[in-house]
């Protein structure tokens, strides 16, 4: 497990900011979202006026062929709260995504899908991680996979003492023991900052 500083993903994100799949990353950072959950999100499943999301699909790659799946478990049929800057991203890409759709013709594949090919149909996981290899590769930021976003997404919420419940519900875990032993790197300056807190509290001392 590898993850990005709060300040890398930002580098990472003003890179690719004019890419056709922009919105994937900041989506990708901003929720944590899975690979599969990000390539089977429909605009269906986007609540501007809630600023929310429902994870009600998952997009696999059985032996290269492509197949949706429903979320094997309860925790992992979530809704995930979007804040302001991920929602522009959205109503941007959506934007594009109608002019691809008008420029292809009446063959577009109109599935609804929020990251889809130019013709409209399904992504291949495979090659949206190859695609992100290849971009990192374009930066001088330390070389992660596409799966370490998810993990830094969590990492930098418990680093910024988000409550564990929460981020486990975002990331879709079963429970919030398997968040906090999934990153439990995190949990020795998370010790340190509640032991300053406390003596804050307690003693009046001030940081």
């Amino acid at each position: 497990m590898q993850t990005w500083s709060a300040k890398e993903v930002s580098a990472f994100l003003v890179h690719t900011s004019q890419d056709r799949l922009s919105a994937i990353w900041v989506l990708a950072v901003t929720t944590g979202m899975r690979r599969g959950e990000l390539l089977g999100l429909k605009w269906k499943d986007i609540d501007f006026n809630r600023s929310a999301l429902s994870v009600r699909r998952s997009l696999v790659s059985v032996e290269y062929e492509l197949a949706f799946s429903t979320p094997k478990t309860e925790k992992s049929r979530r809704v995930i709260a979007l804040d302001t800057t991920t929602l522009g991203a959205l109503a941007k890409h959506r934007r594009s995504q109608a002019a691809e759709k008008l420029a292809f013709g009446p063959g577009y594949d109109n599935s609804d899908l929020v990251f889809c090919q130019e013709n409209g149909e399904p992504f291949h996981p495979d090659r949206l991680t190859k695609v992100f290899r290849a971009t990192v590769q374009q930066t001088e930021l330390p070389v992660i996979r596409l799966h370490d976003l998810r993990h830094t997404h969590a990492t930098l919420a418990l680093q910024a003492g988000i409550h564990p419940k929460v981020v486990s519900e975002r990331l879709g875990h079963s429970t919030v023991a398997m968040t906090l032993d999934t990153y439990s790197h995190t949990v020795p300056s998370m010790q340190s900052d509640a032991a300053e807190r406390i003596a804050e509290l307690v003693f009046g001392v001030s940081r």
